[in-house]
């Protein structure tokens, strides 16, 4: 299966640092950012963890939030000398929110050699064209951690419980990215707190794991519904969305962003056939998903025809306004879900 060559570069670079530090190599300052803050707050932490013993930080750490502090004041901290210890740790958290940040830039062209300088960008990142970007890629470390689609989660989640030691089946793979999207640190806890609720030496984790554990009905959620309306299964399909809409957490633009997803991935699959033949593991790749889930994509292929998807897609842009409010729109969402999901099936 091809892999989102991005994520894969963030994670490396991720893995690098935290073995770098265990090792004690740092580098005198660190950029850490990205729309995504899991890869950065991990590296973060890592840093954290192993610059300092815990001894030391109380005259060697300095922690600083973006909106509580200015360049100066982080830099003059910098330029201190550790005492009894072999470096100073200065972290400056929530970064995009300090006004001066672009200041850092002339700390960074003659960084201490005995201070680590962290700064983190959460869901942020810093342009590229100036000179703090410019001085910390020369001289120190840059990590940038971008978003995946929706598509690209159930690899993600496959390739994490890899580098765990672990392996989860493709469907507990799309029910827990059903449940927390692509938040990645969300996916990250739901499975501590699930493998802490596992036997122990548990090594495979399997759809009826994540729904007891991970709290989503396997049978009502939008990767149900998805397969049902890709078969176009009416009766379980509209069963699966008037359960979904009576959930206490549903949101309809969650639900039409998923459908979206799913019938946009339709369509790519559509298109690339019409130009040639394509095996099922080229499919896999196109998709981004595991060769499992093929058969139901060409399923819908199948039911949903060119003209037809580009009026399903339409229907759900149009369900996705509604459940916005657009237009003046107050009907419940699990009415509008169970509209939208009647119009998908009648297209």
């Amino acid at each position: 299966m091809a892999k989102n060559p991005a994520y894969v570069e963030t994670a490396a670079l991720c893995d690098k640092i935290i073995r770098d530090v265990g090792a004690g190599i740092f580098s005198p300052v660190y950029l850490l950012m990205g729309e995504e803050p899991y890869y950065p707050d991990k590296a973060c932490e890592a840093i954290i963890d192993a610059a300092l013993a815990p001894e030391e930080r109380d005259f060697n750490q300095t922690i600083f939030y973006g909106l509580d502090t200015d360049a100066g004041s982080v830099a003059s901290e910098a330029r201190c000398y550790p005492m009894m210890a072999e470096r100073r740790l200065v972290v400056l958290k929530e970064a995009q929110n300090m006004k001066s940040l672009e200041d850092l830039a002339t700390y960074c062209e003659e960084p201490l050699d005995s201070t680590v300088l962290v700064i983190l960008m959460r869901g942020a990142k810093a342009d590229k064209r100036k000179a703090l970007y410019k001085t910390v890629s020369k001289i120190g470390t840059v990590l940038e951690s971008q978003p995946l689609r929706d598509y690209e989660i159930n690899r993600w989640i496959i390739d994490f419980y890899s580098s765990r030691g672990l392996s989860i089946d493709p469907d507990a793979a799309a029910l827990l990215g059903e449940s927390a999207g692509t938040d990645l640190g969300k996916i990250a806890l739901e499975t501590d707190k699930m493998l802490k609720n596992l036997p122990e030496g548990t090594n495979r984790v399997t759809a009826d794991d994540v729904e007891k554990n991970v709290g989503i009905s396997r049978q009502f959620n939008i990767f149900e519904l998805n397969k049902a309306l890709s078969a176009r299964d009416s009766s379980k399909a509209l069963y699966i969305a008037a359960r979904l809409g009576e959930e206490a957490k549903f949101a309809l633009p969650m639900a039409t962003a998923a459908l979206f997803g799913h019938f946009y991935r339709i369509l790519t699959l559509e298109v690339r056939m019409a130009k040639a033949p394509v095996s099922s593991q080229e499919k896999a790749a196109i998709l981004g998903v595991p060769v499992f889930f093929v058969r139901e994509y060409d399923q819908a292929v199948a039911n949903y025809p060119l003209p037809r998807l580009m009026r399903v897609l339409a229907a759900i842009e149009e369900y996705d306004y509604k459940g916005k409010g657009g237009a003046g729109q107050d009907t419940e969402p699990r009415e509008l879900l169970l509209e939208l999901t009647s119009k998908i099936l009648n297209v």
